[in-house]
């Protein structure tokens, strides 16, 4: 007779490991024991299962703040304007840090003219500390090198991102 697969759903491992744990002769640590689980589930250890089986963060589509952030950029996908709000202004920086190039350390005249090429004002000083501000950028003590931060946009800043892409392939498909 063929062994037909039994699905075993386990609420909480760490109680099932102590019910385990207290079945056994041989006294068992419980961290040790997580992990015999996870392996015999498929896993390395206890810290991957729990990486794998979390449920993802995700944060609802905000697509007002959305909206409101892509009012700022022109049919180019250029920034044109600097949004009081600060959510608005996070969102907008995002997009410019999507376009800067990864890996590559740039100086301040490289960086800002990068900036003002994303840009119709010219106020490259001011993206550029905004974006040290959030992280997205780094720079040296002196001021003198620039690197972009490799980060995960979320799932607000994902759109943002997309949009403001689509604008600069459309706007270059114009110009042709």
């Amino acid at each position: 007779m063929a062994r037909r697969p039994i699905a075993l759903t386990i609420p909480d491992v760490g109680q099932f490991a102590r019910t385990l744990r207290s079945g056994l002769e041989i006294p068992v640590s419980h961290q040790s024991l997580l992990n015999v689980v996870a392996r015999a589930a498929g896993f390395r250890n206890f810290q991957h299962l729990k990486v794998e089986c979390a449920p993802p963060e995700t944060e609802p589509l905000d697509g007002r703040a959305v909206e409101r952030a892509l009012a700022w950029f022109d049919e180019r996908g250029r920034l044109v304007g600097w949004p009081g709000r600060y959510k608005i202004q996070g969102l907008c920086l995002w997009a410019i840090w999507s376009q800067l190039p990864d890996r590559k350390t740039l100086d301040e005249r490289e960086i800002s003219s990068q900036i003002d090429d994303l840009c119709t004002f010219q106020d490259a000083a001011q993206i550029r500390r905004a974006l040290v501000d959030m992280r997205l950028l780094t720079r040296t003590l002196d001021g003198a090198e620039y690197r972009r931060v490799g980060r995960r946009p979320g799932p607000n800043e994902l759109a943002v991102i997309a949009a403001v892409r689509n604008r600069i392939r459309s706007g270059r498909l114009r110009q042709r």
